[in-house]
């Protein structure tokens, strides 16, 4: 294979700036792994920034590739950015001619999973250009429906993305039904067409399966995801606030997992001040083993978010064999297959009482969904890529 014949072009931008940051991988990220993993040996890297856009011959690619696999792993175990900050800058050092002159498109598809660069000035001028098919997938239009969650600015950014993927897309992959509702809303709305668009569901990192499913032998419940205010950590410790004041040393343990994200002071301020003691722990971002270690033992996952896109961490826990309870969001009912209990996530005193039946040893409502647990079955990364495969060979 010459150096400009690869079947396809994948975009690496995402990737290399998350591990630039060093930030824990979300679910957007791990989607973009497994894209790269499926197609990386049969495809070129594209880069997006600012000052350029460039399509890399294979060599270089290859090398770029291998260095983001190798970085990946070598974050999950000591989680410094340094070493990948290193040896990207040493990568630039040797394929600094390559960004200089990128190579021609030749009509083959782009494949975008990350939002990354969509709202760059000139995109749709380089997309022509270039001559490349753009096959982009949308995780959520969230910062345009609900800005109150998301950073100054961002509903603008995000807006500018989604016109973007609108008037270019070749096609468009929606993480759900939901997202691809949502997307044709916006878009009567804008008065944009919306171009070929199918909704496929990612497939499911596999977290370790407890000893015994569905046990639950601790009395911990567990939030999981960044913490910030559409994930909602309010009601819950508005919920173990009430639990505490009616159950004093009966009350349950909540374990607070993920990063600090955007807007979160209330939060925490609220745990510094709320005198929880050790019935509420926050852990900061895990790594998977100990995500899944926290999971087993507990008697549920919590998921009160105001809005989401997908919800990974939700089919992640159904699939180890964890109960949820979460919010009745339209995406929830449709990624849940009618297993998790879900309230709305206003509701202070409807999941209080769920969550003290849940801390039950004869739970019947937690039994209640352990028996519709059985019939979960998560999406995996072959049936995955089996629909991707069949749509990109349409095109």
């Amino acid at each position: 294979m010459r150096d400009n014949d690869a079947e396809l072009l994948i975009d690496v931008s995402r990737m290399i700036w998350r591990r630039w940051a060093g930030v824990q991988p979300t679910g957007i990220d791990r989607i973009c792994l497994a894209w790269h993993e499926h197609f990386g040996e049969r495809a070129q890297a594209t880069l997006l920034h600012r000052r350029g856009r460039h399509i890399l011959p294979l060599g270089a690619s290859r090398s770029l590739f291998a260095l983001l696999v190798e970085q990946d792993d070598l974050h999950a175990k000591h989680g410094s950015p340094l070493a990948f900050r290193l040896a990207f800058a040493a990568w630039l050092a040797r394929n600094a001619r390559h960004l200089a002159q990128s190579q021609p498109g030749r009509g083959r598809l782009w494949l975008n999973v990350g939002h990354t660069g969509l709202n760059l000035f000139g995109l749709s001028e380089w997309v022509d250009a270039a001559n490349v098919k753009p096959v982009l997938m949308l995780h959520d239009i969230i910062p345009i429906t609900h800005p109150q969650f998301c950073r100054q600015g961002e509903s603008e950014r995000h807006a500018a993305r989604i016109n973007a993927m609108l008037t270019i897309a070749h096609v468009i992959i929606a993480n759900s039904q939901h997202t691809l509702e949502t997307l044709y809303v916006y878009a009567a709305t804008a008065g944009l067409p919306v171009p070929k668009a199918v909704p496929i569901w990612p497939g499911t990192p596999r977290l370790a399966r407890p000893t015994a499913p569905g046990s639950g032998a601790g009395d911990e419940f567990v939030i999981l995801g960044t913490i910030e205010g559409r994930k909602n950590h309010m009601l819950l410790l508005d919920v173990w606030e009430q639990l505490a004041r009616q159950n004093r040393v009966a009350t349950p343990r909540l374990v607070i997992i993920g990063r600090q994200g955007w807007a979160c002071d209330n939060v925490l301020e609220r745990l510094e001040n709320g005198g929880f003691g050790d019935r509420v722990e926050r852990t900061g971002a895990l790594d998977d083993q100990s995500i899944a270690r926290r999971l087993s033992g507990a008697r549920a996952l919590l998921f009160p978010s105001f809005a989401e896109g997908y919800g990974l961490p939700l089919v992640e826990a159904l699939d180890a064999g964890v109960p949820v309870i979460a919010s009745d969001l339209q995406v929830f009912k449709e990624i849940g297959q009618g297993v998790p209990d879900l309230l709305p996530p206003d509701d202070i005193d409807g999941w209080a009482r769920t969550i003290l039946n849940y801390a039950e040893d004869a739970s019947p409502l937690r039994a209640a969904q352990s028996l519709r647990l059985e019939r979960f079955r998560a999406p995996g990364w072959a049936e995955h890529f089996g629909n991707v495969d069949k749509l990109l060979a349409t095109l």
